[in-house]
């Protein structure tokens, strides 16, 4: 199995897990876009304690890959998204993670194929 199908299979127990609802082909879609970051450890996860992690993510997703307007709704969805992983679960994965933002601004077709 390639190292993306071994992160493919830990995102989509963690989905079914928490009941997320995350389509498996928008999932695969969203991971591919994240890049190198899902075979780093560190980098493959979102810290939701971490203020600096919440900014990044604010930041350099939602801003810059969704094109949202930098508005305190943007800091509401983050909560929220990150709500649905509950209190002290350390696996946000980060595709997990920005595939609910997505769907929450409703901008999934950003990650349809080309």
């Amino acid at each position: 199995m390639s190292k993306f199908e071994d992160c493919m299979e830990k995102y989509l127990a963690e989905n079914k897990k928490h009941n997320l609802g995350i389509d498996e082909k928008f999932l695969r879609r969203v991971a591919k876009a994240c890049g190198p970051s899902i075979y780093r450890p560190d980098a493959s996860k979102v810290s939701a304690s971490d203020p600096k992690e919440l900014a990044t993510v604010r930041k350099n997703f939602l801003i810059k890959k969704l094109g949202l307007k930098d508005t305190p709704k943007l800091d509401e969805g983050l909560a929220e998204v990150m709500a649905k992983f509950g209190k002290g679960n350390r696996n946000k994965y980060r595709p997990l993670v920005y595939a609910l933002l997505a769907a929450r601004f409703r901008k999934k077709a950003v990650f349809n194929d080309k």
